[in-house]
């Protein structure tokens, strides 16, 4: 007599799948994590630069330790362009998403490193087709010897518009520079940032890259899920692909 169907598939369970052995590790243990991080944010802090009349950090204790109060909690007040951070399509579009609702899947992934160095006024296509063949979905553009950290400069290089129209046409998703926006300092129509909107581009800006060699990454720079905000600040790293 064939035995009833839910026996016959209990009978795949083997005692170990159900009661595992003391002496088998419940969990595999992982190898040491050997590839190189590359930590291309600047730090955040009191004398950070924002773009002149944005809002300065500055930070306030709430609660500080004492014998009757068992934690430190501070109070934050900053620019969302603070720092390393990405722009949302709110930043630069009054239809725009915040940044908050964006999907993550462009922040995260492999991507490239392009020197341009001593661009000016704008980093133009003729300084990135040195390293353009076969081009992940990711490219950030180092265009400083040395970062400014906390100075603020108004000559900073931006990206030439048609220059990000041929990254998209490569099938680019995101970009990053090492300044602080794509479009120089001074400029009123935001040219880039008009094709990011037109190209569904993401961004990020003042990476710091002088560090890093040109050549290919995993880049990991995940934005706050702040729902109603025009930026976020981020965390951004490289790390080896071995």
């Amino acid at each position: 007599m064939p035995k009833p169907a839910r026996w016959h598939k209990l009978s795949v369970c083997t005692l170990s799948d159900q009661h595992p052995s003391p002496t088998t590790p419940r969990f595999a243990k992982l190898p040491p994590m050997t590839r190189r991080l590359w930590d291309i944010s600047p730090p955040v802090h009191a004398g950070s630069p924002v773009f002149p009349g944005d809002t300065a950090y500055a930070q306030r204790w709430t609660w500080t330790l004492s014998d009757s109060c068992p934690v430190n909690v501070s109070t934050l007040t900053l620019s969302p362009h603070i720092g390393a951070h990405a722009d949302a399509p709110l930043h630069y579009a009054s239809d725009g998403a915040a940044v908050g609702l964006l999907d993550l899947e462009p922040y995260l992934g492999p991507c490239r490193v392009i020197h341009a160095l001593g661009a000016t006024p704008v980093v133009t296509w003729d300084q990135l087709a040195h390293a353009v063949d076969q081009l992940p979905p990711r490219v950030l553009v180092r265009t400083y010897r040395q970062h400014p950290g906390d100075t603020w400069d108004p000559a900073l290089a931006g990206l030439d518009p048609q220059a990000l129209e041929r990254l998209a046409d490569r099938g680019v998703r995101l970009v990053g520079i090492d300044t602080a926006s794509i479009d120089p300092a001074d400029s009123k129509a935001l040219s880039a940032h008009q094709v990011l909107r037109q190209r569904d581009l993401r961004v990020l800006e003042n990476l710091v890259l002088q560090d890093v060699p040109e050549g290919d990454y995993e880049l990991i720079a995940l934005p706050l899920k702040l729902t109603s905000a025009d930026a976020s600040p981020v965390r951004a790293v490289l790390r080896s692909l071995q």
